[in-house]
């Protein structure tokens, strides 16, 4: 198992940005496939983006052209680096590290998008 501390989240304006990061420990990071979700009040959690154990990236469509998922795994940590925010992008944020079987969750980062 691995665990997750996600950062980075806040209040910011439309047309902003966030980098949120999410620190791992506790297995090897570079086997997980990493992700980001989020939830806003009264929806369902929502997959974001994820990044495999080898780099490749997928998006929501949402998220395409506007969000950036990257991975260090050196410092066993993965990014979301969120540009053009807008209201709608309200949400608490979860990180998930996924391999085979085993699938763990961080606590979440609010991020709030507001004038």
């Amino acid at each position: 198992q691995v665990q997750l501390v996600e950062s980075g989240g806040g209040l910011v304006q439309p047309g902003g940005s966030l980098r949120l990061s999410c620190a791992a420990s506790g297995s090897i990071f570079s086997l997980y496939t990493m992700a980001w979700y989020r939830q806003a009040p009264g929806e369902l959690r929502e997959w974001v983006t994820s990044i495999t154990n080898s780099g490749g990236t997928t998006y929501s469509q949402s998220a395409k052209g506007r969000f950036t998922i990257s991975r260090d795994n050196a410092k066993a940590t993965v990014y979301l680096q969120m540009n053009n925010l807008k209201p709608e992008d309200t949400a608490v944020y979860y990180c998930n590290a996924r391999y085979g079987t085993d699938y763990n969750w961080g606590q979440g980062t609010q991020v709030t998008v507001s004038s």
